[in-house]
């Protein structure tokens, strides 16, 4: 018996993987390359996982432990066309082997993953092409670039301590279509006998917009429940006798998508329909995968005055008042 296996390695910020286990005794092997790619701005390498769909006899999970079933045997020639006004830059892409990937992260071999990689700064002005030579054929997509948008409030401190709630209001992003928002609360932890203190967080998931446009300056929202900080943060801290907390600055973050990225994860996120079979999306012409922009804003914010006094005073968490 032989299995086809083919899957979409996806992200994160964002971890989503689709695989497909169809069984096929009649079919003849198809070389189709498989990409995996998101530029973003202001980060120093740009990834891009290319790969090929395998088909061999047995079991594919079995198959999929072996690295070669996956890479291609040789480097290709795989490059990003930069253009820009009249402007046309070719940036090649190389290739590094890293570490990275951990049992259990997917049922792909690991550690080691070949990755083909630029350390070209990614410019958000700038709309770019992969290009990829697999002997006489081209693969290629193209995406533009999210652009940085302001946050408008808060303008400076974040308060949780209000009973009516509070809320983050930002402009989109021009080329942008999805944004999840979440807030880190970083703070510090001193425990009895111990001279170091510890840096920790808090993650909370606010939700997901989208914007109805991608012209980029559409005024955006999300709410929240100050109360629900309160009650998260409290069931992560540790019950340790005498420790002692300092809050830190909280950060707004916005993971941000660009419209491809955006419909890739719509398709792909999990339904509660008795339908089993999913539909395919690809943007990527001559092979499989998505090839698409993000950004992520992170704004800083210190703790509202009247949220931290009620973080010391109103429970036992070791919290103490910055000074």
């Amino acid at each position: 018996m032989k299995s086809i296996f083919l899957s979409f390695i996806a992200i994160i910020s964002l971890s989503l993987v689709s695989c497909s286990t169809d069984v096929d005794n009649f079919a003849d092997y198809e070389d189709i390359t498989i990409i995996y790619g998101l530029l973003e701005p202001g980060t120093d390498t740009t990834w891009v996982k290319i790969t090929k769909a395998f088909l061999g006899p047995g079991n594919a999970l079995v198959i999929a432990q072996n690295p070669d079933s996956s890479n291609y045997a040789n480097k290709l020639d795989a490059r990003l066309i930069k253009k820009k006004g009249t402007n046309e830059d070719i940036i090649q892409l190389d290739t590094i082997t890293i570490s990275h990937k951990r049992p259990g992260d997917s049922i792909f071999y690991f550690p080691n993953q070949l990755m083909y990689y630029t350390a070209t700064p990614i410019d958000p002005a700038a709309t770019y092409t992969l290009e990829i030579f697999r002997g006489n054929d081209l693969i290629t997509a193209t995406t533009p670039i999210i652009q940085s948008y302001p946050v408008i409030f808060p303008s400076s401190r974040i308060n949780f301590h209000l009973t009516a709630g509070g809320q983050i209001r930002w402009n989109s992003g021009k080329n942008g279509k999805r944004y999840e928002v979440s807030i880190v609360f970083h703070y510090r932890e001193l425990h009895p006998g111990n001279p170091d203190t510890l840096d920790k967080t808090m993650n909370w998931r606010l939700g997901t917009r989208k914007s109805m446009l991608l012209e980029g300056g559409e005024a955006m929202d999300i709410q929240y429940i100050g109360e629900d900080f309160y009650k998260r943060l409290g069931q992560q801290l540790d019950d340790v006798l005498n420790v002692k907390r300092w809050a830190g600055p909280v950060d707004v973050v916005i993971a941000t998508a660009a419209d491809d990225l955006n419909t890739y994860l719509e398709v792909n996120a999990p339904s509660n329909s008795i339908v089993q079979e999913v539909p395919e999306y690809t943007n990527i012409e001559n092979g499989v995968g998505i090839f698409s922009s993000r950004f992520t804003k992170v704004q800083p914010y210190q703790l509202a005055v009247g949220s931290e006094i009620k973080l010391v005073e109103d429970y036992d968490w070791g919290f103490i008042v910055n000074r």
